[in-house]
C-alpha cells in the first residue's frame, strides 16, 4: 500500500520565537489536521532546556525557549479523529550537545533533532568552511545523536538535508551534499535503521529544480536502502506555511517510491 499522507510531525506554533503569526495557535494547527483529514500532528516548537548548558553565537535565542515557554499552551486541543502530541524540536549547539536533558523525555510525546542548523554555531572546530569539513561536520552530529540514549522509539531527526548546513550559496549546499559519499551515508543510515529512529522527509528539504534532484534525493534513497523509516514533517511556522503541503508530501512519496512500510510510527 502507497505510504499515505496522514500525519505531520514537524509544525512550530507561536511559541517559536522564529514564527511571525500570532494565529499560528495549536487551535489553527487543529484546524489544519482537520482539513486535510490527517490522524496524527504534533507540535515542535524550537526547545532548549534551562538545565543543559549551550554554546552556540545566539545563546539568548534558545535561552528564550526553555520549557516552561514552550508547554504554555497546554494542554493541546482535541478533535475526534486526530492524535495531537506534543513535541519539541531539540537543537544541537556548537559542542554537538543535545538541549535536551534525560529527565524531561518523558515530558514529550515525539522529540525531533535538528543536526543541520549551522547557521547558529561558533568556534575553532567551526572554522573549516570546505564542503569536505561541513559534510564532516553533518556526519559528527548525526553520530553524536546516534551514540546517544535518546528514547528512538520517539525521536526524529529533523530535516537532514536542510540547506542551513551551509548557506554560502546554493551551490554550496549541493556541493557539500556531493562530498558525503555513498559508503559514509550508507554507514550512518545503517546505524540510524539499527537504532530506530525516524527520517524526516521535511518539504522545505525537496524544493530544487529537476537538474538538482539527484543530488539531494540521493540520501533519502540510501536511507530507504538501508531500511531507515520515515515521517512527514511541513515545518510550518505560520499559517500560510501549511498552503501546498498536501500536493508537496504527495510529491515526496511518489519520488521516494514509499510504501506504508516504510513509515515511521512512534512507538
Amino acid at each position: 500500500m502507497k505510504f499515505a499522507f496522514d500525519h505531520d510531525l514537524h509544525i512550530h506554533s507561536h511559541l517559536s520565537i522564529c514564527s511571525t503569526d500570532e494565529g499560528q495557535t495549536p487551535a489553527a494547527l487543529l484546524e489544519y489536521a482537520k482539513h486535510n483529514n490527517l490522524k496524527q500532528i504534533c507540535v515542535t516548537d524550537h526547545y532548549w532546556d534551562s538545565a543543559v548548558p549551550c554554546n552556540t553565537g545566539v545563546n539568548w535565542w534558545y535561552e528564550k525557549q526553555n520549557f516552561e515557554h514552550i508547554s504554555s499552551d497546554l494542554p493541546l486541543p482535541k478533535a475526534e479523529g486526530v492524535d495531537f502530541l506534543f513535541g519539541c524540536e531539540a537543537d544541537m549547539d556548537s559542542d554537538n550537545r543535545i538541549g535536551l536533558p534525560k529527565s524531561r523525555y518523558d515530558d514529550f510525546d515525539f522529540i525531533i533533532v535538528s543536526t543541520t542548523h549551522f547557521h547558529h554555531m561558533c568556534g575553532e572546530k567551526w572554522e573549516d568552511i570546505s564542503h569536505e569539513g561541513v559534510a564532516r561536520r553533518w556526519f559528527d552530529r548525526m553520530y553524536a545523536v546516534l551514540d546517544s540514549d535518546l528514547p528512538f522509539h520517539k525521536v526524529g531527526i529533523a530535516h537532514p538535508a536542510c540547506k542551513l548546513m551551509n548557506r554560502a550559496s546554493r551551490e554550496d549546499y549541493l556541493l557539500t551534499l556531493d562530498a558525503m559519499s555513498d559508503e559514509a551515508l550508507y554507514r550512518v543510515y545503517k546505524k540510524a535503521a539499527e537504532v530506530g529512529v525516524g527520517i524526516e522527509l521535511n518539504s522545505d528539504d525537496f524544493k530544487f529544480d529537476e537538474n538538482e534532484a539527484d543530488r539531494i534525493l540521493r540520501m533519502f534513497k540510501i536511507a530507504k536502502d538501508c531500511g531507515c523509516k520515515f515521517y512527514l514533517g511541513s515545518d510550518a511556522h505560520t499559517r500560510g506555511g501549511f498552503n501546498g503541503k498536501n500536493e508537496a508530501f504527495e510529491g515526496i512519496i511518489t519520488l521516494l517510491d514509499l510504501r506504508e512500510c516504510d513509515k515511521f510510527h512512534i512507538r
